[in-house]
């Protein structure tokens, strides 16, 4: 393995503790109100985010791509997916926020895990077939824009409290545009996927 793989290899890996320690210092800056924790708690998002696409492209560029990358990257994603959207569910729904946005979050978060299941479930089933597995093209647009949808929930949740009641109107009206767009997306990505993995599942049901 040369070093140039092992670089891209951590820095997949590295969106774990990186998502947790977003998760960590958020509770806490929460508790305690501190921006200054807020902020920190943003810049290891920020870095869990930029690791998604540095790996990548870094991988491409040193042709350095292999299985376990193949494989880690996406897992690595779902891991942010399963740490972050169900934390900034709890953030929004803190006294203050809100419980209709708490439950729009609520949605939104059970579509996106039940979406990457089920994914994975027909990739699964068409890879019995021998099935091309790799992500469309839709996916690859909704894992890119996750992460910055991520970062846009938890900027509002720490910086509404400092703005005017218009502008904490406002910046709620977008987290809530943001939201149904990020929604959509998710479920029109589920229907694409089971168009096109829907014959080897037809496939493997009249199987004997």
């Amino acid at each position: 393995m040369t070093a140039r793989t092992v670089l891209v290899n951590t820095l997949t890996f590295l969106r774990v503790p990186l998502i947790f320690a977003w998760m960590a210092l958020a509770i806490v800056a929460e508790f305690r109100g501190s921006l200054a924790l807020g902020f920190v708690a943003v810049t290891m998002m920020f870095f869990a985010g930029l690791s998604d696409l540095v790996d990548g492209w870094l991988a491409r560029r040193w042709n350095v791509v292999t299985p376990l990358g193949k494989m880690a990257d996406p897992l690595m994603d779902k891991v942010f997916y399963v740490v972050a959207f169900p934390t900034l569910t709890w953030l929004v729904q803190r006294p203050g926020e809100g419980d209709v946005h708490a439950l729009v979050m609520l949605v939104f978060t059970i579509l996106c895990i039940l979406r990457d299941l089920w994914v994975t479930f027909m990739r699964a089933v068409g890879s019995m077939y021998g099935a091309d597995g790799a992500a469309m093209w839709l996916g690859k647009v909704r894992t890119a824009l996750l992460f910055p949808f991520a970062g846009l929930i938890y900027f509002y949740t720490f910086l509404h409290r400092l703005l005017p009641p218009a502008g904490q109107s406002a910046c709620l009206l977008f987290c809530y545009a943001a939201e149904a767009a990020m929604i959509v997306l998710n479920l029109y990505s589920s229907v694409a996927y089971t168009r096109v993995y829907l014959p080897y599942l037809k496939k493997a049901l009249e199987r004997k």
